[in-house]
């Protein structure tokens, strides 16, 4: 059995944050790269059922081989772990996205969702994203950074139904301050509802808005790291039920029933 790496993202196969991911984990392993055909971010956990997948052989900038699918981020690692590639990944890592992925922004990623698809299949998953703040397409920290993580990752695995997502601050790579372990922050967006005539007068709707901010505030999350130039890992659990909570619901469903 081969030991692979598969690699995917939410930007779309040609994106420069999938090679930059891609060249630094080709140094510790096999790797192959299964990617949306175009861009799904925001695209949240989608699974495609009402349609067949188209799944191409494509190359990347620096000639390498990998291939595209037309669903969504969780589409491309669901085909390869069942069964289009003949063995199943040691480890999903999808990225290096261009935008921060954290708070409540782990609802709506599709980079977080390549890697949920991999976890709830019981394998191993890293999301990566860089908080780009002026287009610097300066990948190399965080593509560096993942192979390390990776290879702690590959050696003494995780446990299950859970996914890594890693944050790494838009800076050089001497100015990061280190790697904190962290919880999800609060995240505040801007959103704003634009609507707009078609050229036959009927109205159509843009979701818009100013980049979203947080609260940098809250010490320990993964937006205050990457305020402080530190590389943020949240463990994400796929276990979303509000334990704390179960035992007042009980009361009430007593008092109801």
């Amino acid at each position: 059995m081969s030991e692979y790496i598969l690699i995917s993202n939410d930007d779309g196969v040609d994106a420069p944050g999938l090679l930059a991911l891609k060249q630094a984990l080709e140094k510790i392993a096999e790797v192959r790269v299964i990617a949306p055909d175009t861009n799904w971010s925001a695209a949240g956990h989608a699974k495609t059922l009402h349609r067949p997948l188209r799944i191409r052989a494509t190359k990347l900038a620096d000639g390498s081989e990998a291939w595209k699918c037309d669903g969504a981020p969780s589409d491309c690692v669901a085909v390869a772990l069942l069964g289009f590639f003949s063995e199943r990944p040691a480890l999903v890592v999808s990225g290096i996205n261009p935008n921060a992925n954290v708070g409540k922004d782990i609802t709506y990623s599709g980079t977080v969702a390549a890697a949920m698809e991999a976890a709830i299949d019981d394998i191993p998953a890293i999301a990566v994203s860089l908080d780009m703040n002026n287009g610097s397409n300066n990948y190399a920290p965080g593509a560096a950074f993942a192979a390390r993580l990776a290879q702690r990752v590959l050696r003494d695995g995780m446990p299950r139904e859970t996914l890594l997502n890693v944050n790494v601050p838009d800076v050089a790579a001497e100015a990061i301050r280190g790697v904190t372990v962290t919880r999800a922050g609060k995240r505040i967006y801007y959103d704003q509802l634009v609507k707009r005539d078609d050229p036959f007068g009927k109205p159509y709707y843009w979701i818009g808005g100013e980049r979203p901010g947080g609260d940098i505030g809250l010490q320990g999350t993964d937006i205050w790291a990457l305020a402080n130039n530190m590389i943020s890992i949240t463990p994400i659990h796929l276990d979303m039920t509000n334990h704390a909570l179960i035992e007042e619901l009980a009361e009430w469903a007593r008092k109801v029933d």
